[in-house]
């Protein structure tokens, strides 16, 4: 504890750990929209439910959401939405989201 009326010092790793949350791509935001949505790059989001237009990124998921929000409705996988057949991911950039922005 420190002595009274003495403010306290930041730290090393406090400095460095707000440094980091600032400059780095978390995902969120404009930046990350393409991403999340999957249009794009080969983004995370694989299916796309036909009946509401979610996305998920993997076929569990897609189970989970169609049990979750169309419970009366079979489901039936050829029916979703393949987000990824039209775009050639071989000669596409992967979408990063913790990439790093350099401190000006």
């Amino acid at each position: 504890m420190t002595g009274k009326a003495k403010p306290k010092k930041h730290t090393a790793k406090e400095l460095a750990a707000k440094a980091d949350a600032a400059t780095t791509n978390r995902g969120g935001g404009k930046a990350g929209l393409a991403d999340r949505l999957g249009l794009d790059k080969g983004g995370h989001a694989k299916l796309a439910c036909p009946i509401c237009k979610a996305t998920a990124p993997d076929m569990k998921s897609m189970q989970i959401h169609h049990e979750a929000r169309h419970p009366k409705l079979p489901f039936d996988d050829g029916k979703l939405i393949r987000q990824h057949e039209g775009v050639d991911l071989e000669n596409k950039e992967r979408p990063g989201v913790r990439g790093s922005i350099k401190k000006k």
